[in-house]
């Protein structure tokens, strides 16, 4: 084996590094636990709060979800020493699409009610690519939430970072973070446009606005996703250093078992 080879299997090697972790919850994952902090993890993206009309929080209008999570006991964890809390959303974006005023008016009334969290932020879980002609109806909408705010940008239509930079730059109010999800999980691109992607995003909103969603997926022949390998996620991660990056998402993907692998 040559220097060089050794060379690239010490990479391969490399021990990944991250921010934080994405939580989506469901009834399926209503108690996340995992050992992500070991992975430098100390921040909690709450993709939302309340999802198709069903709170995961007490005190709201909304109904409740069948079991809420343990606030407190999260509050408590490593990885959630800061959480970025998401408001109202819908699992189907064509629908949360359709009812972005609703959405912006439970999200209003979902980030006052109090948390145990040390809450750093605000996400506003309704995505956002170029396919989307209504996006910039959003600018007024947002101006009724909570500061840190964040959003996340993708690019399905693969029309490239200029491209989708404009299209923000036109009405993304300009104390509104970026989260752009890189598109490696459901292989849309490699890694490394998905870096140039956000070069392109910092350079046009500034760096302090814009981080890194990594996929931790992958697909799965015939529908479905699994958690990605080590030998898929580490060359991934660690491409994207100098950024904000945050896994999606953390209790579906990144078992204690494949950080072990990742440390």
């Amino acid at each position: 084996m040559t220097l060089a080879a050794c060379a690239g299997c010490n990479q391969l090697q490399q021990p990944i590094r991250i921010d934080g972790v994405v939580w989506q919850p469901d009834n399926a994952t209503v108690m996340p636990r995992g050992t992500w902090d070991q992975l430098g993890a100390s921040e909690l993206l709450v993709q939302w709060t309340a999802v198709d009309g069903m709170a995961f929080v007490p005190g709201s209008a909304l109904p409740a979800a069948p079991k809420l999570p343990d606030w407190e006991r999260i509050a408590k964890e490593p990885w959630a020493r800061d959480v970025i809390v998401g408001l109202a959303g819908r699992f189907d974006e064509k629908a949360a699409r359709a009812d972005i005023d609703k959405l912006a008016a439970d999200s209003a009334a979902l980030a006052r009610l109090p948390t145990p969290l040390h809450v750093t932020g605000w996400y506003f879980p309704v995505e956002i690519d170029p396919t989307w002609a209504e996006a910039p109806r959003l600018g007024a909408l947002l101006a009724q939430l909570p500061r840190p705010l964040w959003i996340t940008v993708y690019d399905s239509a693969n029309v490239g970072p200029d491209a989708l930079a404009d299209g923000l730059m036109k009405w993304l109010p300009p104390d509104v973070g970026v989260f752009f999800q890189d598109g490696v999980g459901v292989y849309a691109r490699e890694p490394k446009i998905a870096l140039h992607y956000a070069n392109v995003l910092s350079q046009r909103l500034g760096k302090q606005r814009v981080r890194i969603i990594a996929e931790a997926f992958r697909p799965m022949p015939g529908g479905g996703f699994r958690s990605a390998t080590a030998d898929e996620i580490r060359p991934q991660v660690n491409l994207y250093k100098g950024y904000k990056v945050s896994v999606f998402d953390g209790p579906h993907y990144l078992p204690d078992a494949l950080v072990q692998q990742l440390k």
